[in-house]
């Protein structure tokens, strides 16, 4: 089967079978026909004004600052012609759009950047498969979120409202001009509005939700950086450190990777019923380490096949996450999961003397945004220390950054959907994470509230945002639309592996969590019709995710930042401003 035709395949299975229609956001008291997809029949809308009209356009009281069209031009390369329209959101994000000028589906859909952004890309990522995203037929838009070029967070020295811009805001402006435009463009808003985005993508989606509740009617958050702050200082720090010696060379290097990859497959991949090279729920993996330590009294083992005792111990510490010196977790207990070896060349090195992409990460957070109007750019590794004191101190900058904040109840009000997705082999951003989150969601605004307008899918083999063995080519945004236009909830999504040429070589279902997929017993096992859903029996500690943070996911921690004579004064949410004031 080519790829091209298992696309339809894979989105005709993401849905479950359309319930009755119902009101919801972004939904007139009538509602259209439905796709097969679950998508509202909406008829084209054709422009009522010329592409490069667009940069007469009078957006005074659009947003809370000046708007600056510079250009506005027809693109005809791709599948369908487009407007693509440039300009500036006072002081300083760029927004890119595209209008499609054949035919609009009345739908808008804004993606979001990775890293610390600094580039107006447009990239669906995995809403690309979304079928109106791939005939080309809804407006689109993105930003650079208040600064251009630099991505080692430096441009944030000496500039606050960058780092606001950056942590919430530019977003926001960004879908206030767009459907603006948009409004104009077409001489109609659109029907309905969604975002997209993982890593920091992902951050922003969930900053969405939890800041502007009204922005969107649905949002996909993969693989979120929401707790930035501590994944780009402590996580990452850890990485590197917990492999130096005391002389500071590496204790592991990368070619021990595929070695301890696949010790963990042979101890652990067969318990989920099936030997494929994934593990459905790493979670269950009680792998040692210690178990590849070479025998002492074998003179002629080969030195390859085994590991140091120091070796061993860093491989547990990498799985483990960061702690201070009495052992007390410093992030979310499992750091790395087991299976996701192969991808730890991000932090564990080739060779001695190789600067790893997790020291740059620290530094170049830590130096100029972790610790808020004390920029540090002499900042080193060796100067963050693993202690409560310097955790605290460390995350204050979180209560701006950080989209941790699980009370959704003002996003589900508005009738927005969420659907939060992770790879299980993620070597950037610990799918705990993700899971810490969505379990404070259903705690806080409870677990029935939760399931109606939230779910989350985790993706067994699935490295950062995509990549790595296990199925990794998915369509996150069909089932959000499907949700938001017909209430058809998100049910199983079918991801697939493809060859050089194109050809699927493997489809596998992925369910809501805490489903999982299990083999039938018939057919292929990479094919994703012989496969159903399971709801595990055991479920992970209940202190699976106490840990000295804890408390940072809580309304208590947001803050909302002003810029004023060169620094940030941030102050509490207007909510807990107001339950503080009143318990007092």
């Amino acid at each position: 089967m080519r790829w091209s035709l298992v696309v339809v395949a894979v989105i005709a299975a993401v849905l479950a079978p359309t319930p009755a229609p119902a009101a919801g956001a972004g939904s007139a008291s009538a509602r259209p026909a439905v796709t097969a997809e679950g998508l509202a029949d909406l008829p084209a809308v054709r422009p009522v004004m010329d592409c490069a009209d667009v940069t007469g356009l009078d957006l005074e009281g659009v947003t809370d600052a000046p708007v600056t069209i510079s250009s506005a031009t027809v693109v005809t390369t791709g599948v369908a012609p487009y407007c693509e329209v440039r300009g500036t959101i006072a002081p300083a994000d760029t927004i890119v759009m595209r209008l499609p000028v054949d035919g609009w589906t009345q739908r808008y859909v804004q993606t979001g950047c990775g890293g610390l952004c600094g580039s107006a890309n447009i990239n669906y990522g995995q809403a690309s498969t979304c079928p109106v995203v791939q005939d080309g037929t809804v407006a689109s838009a993105t930003t650079d979120m208040g600064h251009q070029g630099l991505n080692d967070g430096s441009w944030a020295l000496n500039n606050p409202q960058a780092q606001i811009d950056f942590a919430y805001r530019g977003v926001h402006v960004t879908s206030q001009v767009a459907k603006a435009v948009i409004g104009r463009f077409y001489g109609k808003s659109p029907a309905y509005s969604y975002f997209t985005g993982c890593s920091d993508g992902g951050r922003e989606a969930l900053m969405e939700a939890q800041r502007y509740p009204n922005d969107f009617d649905g949002i996909a958050a993969g693989a979120p950086a929401n707790n930035m702050v501590v994944q780009n200082t402590f996580h990452h720090a850890w990485n590197v450190l917990t492999n130096k010696d005391a002389d500071g060379n590496y204790v592991l290097l990368a070619d021990k990777l595929p070695l301890i990859h696949q010790a963990v497959l042979d101890a652990c991949d067969a318990l989920d019923g099936l030997e494929d090279g994934l593990l459905d729920d790493p979670r269950q993996c009680d792998f040692d380490p210690k178990t590849l330590v070479c025998k002492p009294d074998q003179s002629g083992q080969d030195a390859s096949a085994c590991l140091t005792e120091a070796q061993a111990g860093v491989v547990q510490r990498l799985h483990d996450g960061a702690t201070d010196a009495k052992g007390r977790k410093l992030e979310l207990a499992i750091s790395h999961e087991w299976g996701s070896e192969l991808e730890w060349t991000l932090f564990v090195p080739k060779t001695q003397g190789q600067t790893v992409s997790s020291e740059n990460f620290v530094t170049s957070f830590a130096r100029y945004l972790a610790y808020t109007n004390a920029p540090n750019p002499d900042f080193q590794l060796s100067d963050l220390k693993f202690t409560l004191e310097s955790f605290w101190k460390t995350v204050q900058s979180s209560g701006y950054l950080a989209a941790l904040d699980p009370d959704l109840s003002a996003f589900s009000a508005s009738g927005g959907k969420l659907l939060l997705w992770h790879g299980w082999n993620d070597q950037h951003i610990s799918p705990q994470g993700t899971l810490a989150y969505y379990d404070a969601l259903r705690k806080t605004v409870g677990a029935k509230k939760a399931d109606s307008f939230a779910k989350l899918y985790l993706f067994p083999g699935v490295a950062h945002c995509g990549g790595g063995d296990g199925p990794n080519t998915f369509d996150v945004l069909t089932p959000v639309m499907a949700w938001a236009e017909s209430a058809r909830k998100p049910a199983e999504i079918v991801a697939a592996n493809a060859a050089a040429d194109g050809t699927v070589t493997r489809t596998r279902p992925v369910y809501p969590y805490p489903q999982v997929a299990r083999y039938d017993g018939t057919g292929s096992v990479d094919d994703a019709s012989n496969f159903v859903a399971v709801t595990p029996t055991t479920r992970p500690d209940a202190d699976a995710y106490d840990w000295v943070g804890k408390r940072l996911f809580s309304s208590d921690y947001q803050t909302w930042c002003r810029a004023v004579d060169g620094e940030l004064v941030c102050r509490p949410t207007r909510t807990w401003l107001t339950a503080r004031r009143s318990a007092a």
